[in-house]
């Protein structure tokens, strides 16, 4: 059977105290409405409209990349006018639609497939999706029937005695058939102390038309909407716990899972171990048996087998197996370092290849250069890469050996075993096999401290 999905977005969330519409705020680095439309694209839904109201410029560019079908809002007139303004996108579909809010992001794929089969497996007009709650104040409650069906759906200030003990409650998560749908919103009005179409009543004029409506319980994490920014890190929260269940269900071990940060796309490889404070973002790899020390980011970067990571920042780059890194080493965009490298404390490195065996071990700048295999990087070494208007490259061959504080001023070619002197700068090629020496030659002069009157 067709299905499709309809996702809420037109909301401005003023309790976000934001310039930025509630629905582009992140989880995990992915927007709210992002992480409901993979979801849905996830749970077998053919085609997801997104209605776009407040700030719709922004929605639609945040979401560009989803493949997804727009429309319009011009007024926030309630839940029910934005299926309203949907209705284009259904005319003529046969078949489910599942309507969420692109601001409760933490559905799962389980629970959208399981509404969707529990719907059309019963036959139903209508289903909702609810939650048992030790508090429901505040939310509508579910009203059943002695065969479980739905009766109605009552406001928290329209209950009576009975009806407010019930701790069944909507999350304003729906399937329905898509012509029963476009039927019922056709008799929709506003006639409420707010002047607005409520999508709840769709539930009443189907009920009244003798339809058998159905209700899923879920758990309430799952339904939980994010209107500030405490439900924000609330639902941050949520959502990197199961994340981080997930990697140590996989065989990762994290020594904090609270106080460790892991992107939903990233991967990790089994036996690897995470230290607190680590944030690993973007479509970043992270492979077997890899050690990540306390307090490093490392952003849409693919880390080899075996690697050490201790305090740095890695990004777009890669990192060669059995390869250490930091302290306090800093991987620049465009970096791919070799296999049992070392790259140690306080190095920088950007746009480079740096080769198997090589060790820049600190201090060490290196920029758009070439280093090939079995190099020996002295401290406070400067690949001079930039004049002030443009930059160029160097390019050093196998087991060439840098002595400490040597500039490298590009363009420049080191060739293979060659060694540079201590203190040098250098502008020229150094020949294969070579010595280069690029210093002043060391002067003396006997008793001038004495002659300063300088002695103490």
């Amino acid at each position: 059977m067709y299905k499709c999905a309809i996702i809420l977005a037109a909301g401005e969330g003023k309790r976000m105290k934001s310039s930025l519409p509630k629905v582009i705020h992140k989880i995990c680095e992915t927007e709210m409405v992002n992480i409901v439309i993979d979801v849905m694209r996830n749970s077998g839904i053919d085609e997801v409209n997104v209605v776009v109201g407040k700030g719709a410029d922004k929605v639609k560019e945040a979401t560009s990349s989803r493949n997804v079908i727009y429309s319009f809002q011009d007024k926030q007139l309630g839940t029910g006018h934005a299926v309203m303004c949907a209705e284009e996108f259904l005319q003529e579909k046969k078949g489910t639609v599942a309507i969420f809010t692109g601001d409760a992001p933490l559905i799962t794929e389980d629970t959208v497939k399981k509404l969707i089969n529990f719907h059309e497996g019963g036959n139903y007009k209508a289903t909702i999706l609810t939650s048992i709650v030790d508090n429901p104040t505040g939310y509508g409650r579910i009203v059943r029937e002695k065969d479980n069906n739905v009766s109605k759906i009552v406001e928290h200030k329209d209950c009576n005695e009975e009806e407010i003990k019930i701790n069944e409650i909507n999350s304003a998560m729906y399937c329905f058939d898509i012509q029963a749908l476009l039927e019922s919103i056709k008799k929709l009005n506003n006639n409420n102390a707010q002047g607005e179409y409520y999508l709840t009543d769709v539930i009443g004029i189907l009920k009244n038309q003798g339809e058998k409506i159905g209700a899923l319980p879920v758990p309430f994490e799952e339904t939980m909407g994010v209107n500030s920014r405490i439900q924000l890190a609330d639902a941050e929260k949520v959502m990197r716990r199961r994340i981080n269940r997930k990697h140590m269900e996989n065989g990762v071990t994290l020594i904090d899972p609270d106080n460790t940060y892991i992107g939903k796309d990233v991967e990790i490889g089994n036996d690897t171990v995470i230290y607190p404070g680590n944030v690993l973002q973007g479509k970043t790899i992270i492979k077997e048996e890899c050690i990540l020390y306390p307090n490093s980011r490392i952003d849409n970067s693919t880390v080899e087998k075996g690697v050490t990571i201790q305090s740095s920042v890695i990004l777009d780059s890669k990192i060669g197996e059995n390869t250490t890194v930091g302290p306090f080493a800093y991987i620049r965009p465009l970096t791919v370092i070799g296999k049992s490298a070392r790259i140690g404390d306080f190095v920088e490195i950007k746009k480079s290849t740096i080769g198997d065996n090589t060790k820049v071990s600190h201090l060490t700048y290196i920029g758009d250069a070439e280093v090939g295999s079995g190099c020996n990087f002295g401290c406070g070494t400067v690949v001079v890469n930039y004049d002030g208007t443009a930059k160029y490259k160097t390019i050093i061959g196998d087991n060439a050996f840098i002595g400490c504080n040597t500039n490298l001023v590009s363009p420049v070619i080191v060739k293979d075993n060659s060694y540079i002197a201590a203190g040098s700068t250098i502008t020229k090629e150094v020949p294969e096999g070579a010595l280069a020496v690029a210093r002043a030659r060391q002067k003396n002069i006997e008793g001038w401290v004495e002659k300063k009157g300088l002695k103490k």
